[in-house]
């Protein structure tokens, strides 16, 4: 909208944009500053020669990876059997093989029972699996349990705007809260706390406020988890898709078969595609390995225009690249593909 468009509308309303911050549970916030959460870790002036990561999510992950890269011995804990929750388990199988190579070591089902400071490092104390504590010290400890609303000292008490129980203002698909005059976008408004998805609500945010038709309803937004590999997907995952009941057909198409991916060296990903058996259109897209940050946009694409799998399949795609990994985990649908075995036929 132009400059000359604006004038002739009357615009009305606030955007609350005030984002998250991480979480930092009481039990770790000793105001020691050698225990961190992703803000600080970002601010060091020396590489810690042992490092703690409490949480095996998307943070803790990719600055693991991104210390250990620079020389810390790092070792990560997480309480869950898995990293990477909501992410399918053969896509985050790459990643984990990775940190378990550059991570001193990659504890699961493991939780920190106590934290204190001593001297000039951080005693922790863990519990695993077998229910057994260890005692060790730490240079720095990185915390990285999550996210939560900047919510305080807004003076939401002195309006209708209304908070989930974990302190997220809650809006419609326009981003409107309860409150007619206030809206929210991003971190604030909850859901999935990435900056392309609050990008997308400002723009519906504004869209609303001068009488345009913006919705966030049935909006793709692609999750990219910047470890090395790169894990990435969009749409439903295979997991959601079978836990909805939803009838699916996956196809996979492993990087070792990517002449591309040859050449990096780097033929540990995969791509595959989450597939409605009766329309055969593309529900969900994910992606490890190099570079799938980069190529999860053609899946949001597909997923946005209702693409077919044979969409994909027919659609030319250059060779040598990573792209053509779409390509073919479609063929791999169609029993067709040039670079894999799959077996299946399907009648045209």
């Amino acid at each position: 909208m132009t400059a000359r468009h604006l004038t002739a509308v009357a615009v009305i309303g606030t955007i609350i944009a005030v984002g998250s911050k991480a979480a930092l549970p009481k039990a770790f916030d000793l105001g020691n500053p050698r225990i961190m959460t992703s803000t600080e870790a970002l601010e060091v002036e020396e590489i810690p020669e042992d490092l703690l990561v409490v949480g095996g999510g998307y943070i803790g992950m990719e600055l693991g990876s991104v210390y250990a890269n620079l020389g810390s011995k790092v070792v990560v804990v997480e309480a869950l059997a898995g990293i990477l929750s909501g992410a399918d388990e053969d896509l985050v199988r790459p990643v984990m093989q990775a940190a378990r190579k550059s991570f001193r070591e990659l504890r699961l089902n493991t939780k920190v029972t106590q934290m204190a400071t001593k001297a000039k490092k951080i005693r922790v104390v863990t519990e695993g699996p077998d229910k057994v504590e260890k005692e060790e010290l730490y240079d720095r400890v990185l915390v990285s349990v999550g996210r939560v609303p900047r919510c305080h000292d807004l003076g939401l008490e002195n309006t209708k705007v209304e908070q989930d129980d974990r302190g997220f203002i809650k809006v419609n698909d326009k981003q409107e809260t309860s409150d007619p005059a206030i809206l929210a976008i991003g971190d604030i408004a909850g859901g999935v706390l990435l900056a392309h998805k609050a990008s997308k609500e400002a723009r519906v945010a504004v869209e609303t406020i001068v009488g345009q038709a913006g919705t966030t309803a049935g909006v793709i937004i692609p999750a990219v988890v910047f470890t090395d590999p790169e894990l990435a997907w969009c749409g439903v995952t295979e997991a959601e898709a079978r836990a909805r009941g939803m009838q699916i057909e996956v196809a996979k198409f492993p990087w070792g078969a990517s002449g591309r991916a040859l050449t990096f060296d780097r033929a540990d990903g995969l791509t595959k595609l989450i597939v409605d058996v009766e329309t055969e259109r593309v529900a969900g897209v994910g992606m490890v390995g190099h570079g799938a940050g980069e190529l999860i946009a053609e899946g949001v694409l597909a997923i946005e225009m209702g693409a077919t799998v044979r969409d994909l399949a027919e659609s030319v795609h250059p060779h040598p690249t990573l792209s053509e990994t779409l390509m073919e985990a479609a063929e791999v649908f169609y029993g067709v593909s040039t670079h894999t075995f799959s077996p299946r036929k399907r009648e045209e």
